[in-house]
């Protein structure tokens, strides 16, 4: 099983749980789990991420060469069945406009042509005026879990070694 990660995941981890400077291995296990074919995202969340330009940005320009798959053909060719189901929702034509263009539209396309799941800090809402991803997710057949729920299910472990210092 393979996990698409939100650009939620990795902007909350920064600015929260698992900070760059205080948990590095969190993004060593992300790298760990993207070398072993376990953990992606795509591009489009990649350009959300470079356009923060700071430390996290520039993680992902030092280690994501490969976390961040690319849109090619194969998922190009499930935006049809994406589009068609925001569609035939009851959302405000805005919420389906914008879910269009944005990378979750993407990170579902690609989760229907890789078979991946999703990975996202998003619940499920009853709103017509925004498209979350875990209702795509739901309305297309799509596993779909929190982070914490991933890092259980793959038992990573951050623990402190022998040359961590406690204050």
């Amino acid at each position: 099983m393979s996990y698409l990660l939100d650009a939620n995941v990795f902007i909350q981890a920064k600015n929260l749980h698992y900070g760059l400077d205080f948990c590095p291995a969190f993004w060593d296990w992300l790298v760990v789990q993207n070398a072993a074919g376990r953990v992606f995202s795509i591009d489009k969340v990649a350009d959300e991420i470079a356009a923060g330009e700071d430390e996290l940005s520039d993680w992902m320009r030092e280690h994501g060469q490969d976390l961040f798959r690319r849109t090619d053909m194969g998922v190009a060719s499930r935006f049809g069945e994406v589009s068609a189901w925001a569609t035939a929702q009851d959302y405000e034509p805005a919420a389906i406009n914008t879910f269009l263009q944005v990378a979750d539209y993407y990170l579902i396309a690609h989760a229907l042509a890789d078979g991946g799941v999703v990975v996202t800090h998003e619940v499920p809402a009853n709103s017509a005026k925004r498209i979350k991803i875990p209702n795509a997710c739901i309305g297309l057949d799509l596993r779909f879990m929190t982070p914490y729920e991933m890092l259980r299910q793959e038992r990573a472990k951050f623990v402190l070694g022998p040359g961590a210092t406690a204050v």
